[in-house]
């Protein structure tokens, strides 16, 4: 799945660079389970990692980013997210997926694994150079130091790491809806939050409430969010139906997006995938 950084890579890996900000950037109270139980018995494999934002901010100064997902500066993503280059975000179908990232090659590194949710696009520049690179929230990129020495890792500019992919385990919470400003009787956005598991989609479709209704798949608008725009007038309850990239898993949330439903509003459902890859 991966190759080996250069040698010399490793070398640039720890030199301090000054970077711009490659990243597109565009409320649950549960924490995300940052369990260590996967530490051990990984593949780990080898990329690369920088910083932008605040230093103990989130990365994009609104707290979103390309996959769409709101407030990830609060639980349950709690600023623990990174960008994703091109193999990691993959077209926005990476977006939720989970990993754990560690460094050793700095005196400031740990070596304890952090496990983190792609919620945004790394482009060009830093973000291309190495097959799988990480542009994270400096609350990330902090975290994988020894603790007091956030800032000394920080400033060590571009490092070197190794990360492994992890099952998402969102403790608490079930999948969730959030309908998009501007969803109307003729149009129907949604953003899909929390998947346990592989958190990453492939397939969103929709069933309306209507006699002889079958599954309507919508088409990815963006990151997260995906669509459907209709030649008729919606009629709902609707139920949703997901589809996993990584495994191919399939869960159905019934009758979880309301006839009446407010745009800009989530709807939690009562389903959730099992936190397993």
């Amino acid at each position: 799945m991966a190759l080996s950084l250069s040698a010399s890579f490793a070398t640039l890996a720890l030199i301090s660079l000054v970077l711009l900000n490659p990243c597109i950037a565009f409320k649950p109270k549960k924490l995300m389970n940052y369990s260590s139980d996967y530490s051990d018995g990984l593949s780990w494999l080898s990329g690369s990692a920088t910083w932008y934002g605040a230093p103990t901010g989130a990365g994009p100064d609104d707290n979103g980013g390309g996959c769409g997902f709101k407030n990830v500066n609060l639980p349950p993503f709690n600023s623990l997210t990174s960008c994703g280059n091109t193999a990691i975000f993959k077209g926005g179908k990476g977006c939720g997926s989970c990993y754990q990232v560690k460094c050793t090659g700095h005196p400031a590194c740990s070596g304890n694994p952090s496990t983190i949710v792609v919620t945004d696009e790394c482009l060009y520049g830093i973000c291309s150079d190495a097959n799988y690179h990480f542009d994270m929230s400096g609350t990330t990129f902090g975290s994988m130091a020894t603790p007091g020495q956030e800032d000394a890792l920080r400033h060590a500019g571009r490092m070197a790491i190794h990360f492994a992919r992890v099952p998402c385990n969102y403790q608490g919470l079930n999948v969730a809806f959030h309908v998009e400003e501007g969803s109307n009787p003729m149009y129907l956005a949604i953003l899909v939050e929390y998947a346990n598991g592989d958190g990453d989609l492939s397939l969103v479709e929709v069933l309306e409430s209507t006699p002889g209704a079958t599954w309507t798949p919508l088409r990815q608008s963006w990151g997260a969010i995906w669509r459907l725009d209709s030649s008729h007038a919606l009629q709902g309850p609707f139920s949703v139906r997901l589809t996993t990239l990584t495994s191919g898993k399939t869960l159905v949330a019934e009758n979880v997006i309301p006839a009446d439903y407010v745009p800009n509003t989530v709807y939690q459902s009562a389903v959730q995938f099992s936190p397993v890859l």
